[in-house]
């Protein structure tokens, strides 16, 4: 299965959640701290004793602010 790892731009996103929604093996998860805006912005919460993402840019291609980047490899 292919791995993968993605960044969020916790400044950028405004925690709409559309992400967490998507995610197939729910590797997001909200903030339980606020960003500069006051929003509570998703975050990847990676197992560290399994690979979580496979890279399947869902994440990012539903972000309405373009604050997700999905690293294949």
């Amino acid at each position: 299965m292919a791995k993968g790892k993605i960044t969020i731009d916790r400044e950028l996103c405004k925690g709409c959640g559309l992400c967490i929604s998507v995610c197939p093996k729910q590797c997001i998860a909200a903030s339980k701290g606020l960003n500069e805006k006051g929003y509570y912005p998703a975050e990847y919460v990676q197992d560290e004793k399994e690979e979580c993402c496979t890279a399947c840019t869902l994440c990012a291609l539903i972000c309405p602010d373009v604050a997700i980047e999905v690293y294949r490899g």
